[in-house]
């Protein structure tokens, strides 16, 4: 029987739980959470074959007997395969397990798992999003969000973590752009069809995306963007990152749906202060009066906050001032130090002005000499100007 079909091998298994998830994922609009259960207590060939039948409890009817007789898996499954896509499903060992396990005991409904997501790159999710940020904000970013987007993905790119966003205009793409800047890999999140080039002006973009890391939507291929795609993409956004920074945000936008998610799904949320009278960080300026949320303003913050304990640490950078030589002076010799001057003065007149008693007087000025910062003379003792150790200056 060598070289005959083994019928019921794994990748018969495989092929079958990817068409019935590949049925699933068109039958009900996301995040049908639902179906989703029904799904997790009968697997997904059982549960497909169900749906497709209509013997299903109320609330999974609700979801999807308006397209339960449109079964176009297969077209889908090859229009994926034209293009280079997969459907990546929880099968899968690039499915981001630990991500997505905090949806799972999350309260709220639509935080739900997809049941499988659409992908077309190079990269492996799970190993994309072991260690990642999400960045977001307004699509009318101004010149001050666009740039510090930029700046900070580029950053958290060049410290090994992956950008992830949601490929909009604004403050996503240069989120996107600094990733990629850096070398780094970098996920957009769509809320079509990965072979739906959105938004067209984009279309650049999103194809380097696609050969260097990776596009992902639950959508199938064919799928148009619609308003409330987005809201239900942004969870994905936020269940991805191990934390989301908010760049640019109105007071109400999708951006800070993103923030919102991520903290239900208990991750840290960042946002980026603008200028206070700033309509387009109103948003965060308000995310940052809420309980959790931490101002960011540069990568090395952003990598603390999501980074390993004790280990990502953010340096404070070394303030950029000029030392002067009294820096170094502390009690009786500085107090020696102010009390010379140009002029010589004697023992007793510095220990009158000092205040202090002429042997402490002599302890300061032996110091002082020996720093360079003041000179015996023939008439006592004065102050020495030009360089000293350390090329710092005598004078005060």
């Amino acid at each position: 029987m060598n070289g005959s079909p083994v019928w019921g091998s794994a990748s018969d298994r495989a092929d079958e739980v990817r068409l019935a998830r590949a049925y699933l994922c068109t039958v009900a609009e996301p995040p049908a959470p639902a179906l989703a259960a029904f799904v997790d207590e009968h697997g997904p060939v059982a549960a497909a074959a169900r749906v497709r039948r209509g013997e299903v409890p109320k609330r999974v009817a609700s979801e999807t007997d308006a397209r339960r007789g449109r079964d176009v898996a297969e077209a889908h499954l090859r229009t994926a395969r034209t293009i280079g896509a997969r459907l990546l499903t929880p099968e899968d060992r690039d499915w981001p397990v630990a991500p997505f396990a905090s949806f799972a005991i999350c309260e709220h409904e639509h935080l739900h798992a997809p049941l499988a997501l659409w992908t077309l790159g190079p990269g492996r999710l799970a190993e994309l999003a072991e260690r990642s940020v999400a960045i977001v904000g307004s699509r009318a970013a101004t010149g001050y969000g666009t740039w510090a987007a930029n700046w900070m993905a580029h950053g958290v790119a060049e410290l090994g973590f992956t950008v992830v966003s949601g490929a909009a205009y604004g403050i996503d793409g240069a989120a996107h752009r600094g990733a990629l800047a850096a070398e780094g890999p970098t996920v957009a999140v769509l809320a079509c069809g990965v072979d739906r080039i959105y938004p067209a002006g984009h279309e650049r973009l999103l194809r380097y995306i696609a050969s260097t890391g990776l596009v992902v939507s639950e959508y199938p291929p064919g799928a148009v963007p619609a308003r409330h795609r987005f809201l239900v993409r942004n969870r994905l956004i936020a269940g991805l990152a191990a934390g989301t920074v908010v760049v640019e945000a109105a007071w109400r936008s999708g951006a800070r749906r993103t923030a919102s998610d991520a903290s239900l799904l208990g991750r840290p949320v960042m946002a980026v202060p603008g200028p206070v009278t700033s309509a387009l960080s109103a948003g965060c300026h308000r995310l940052l009066r809420e309980p959790g949320t931490v101002a960011v303003t540069r990568a090395e913050e952003v990598i603390e906050e999501v980074g390993r304990i004790g280990i990502d640490l953010a340096v404070s950078p070394a303030p950029a001032i000029q030392m002067r030589a009294t820096d170094v002076l502390s009690g009786p010799t500085l107090r020696v130090h102010e009390s010379l001057a140009e002029r010589a003065l004697d023992l007793r007149e510095l220990s009158v002005d000092s205040g202090l008693p002429i042997e402490l007087v002599r302890t300061a000025l032996r110091e002082l000499e020996r720093r360079g910062m003041a000179e015996r003379v023939e008439r006592g003792w004065c102050r020495r100007r030009g360089l000293v150790a350390g090329g710092w200056r005598g004078d005060a």
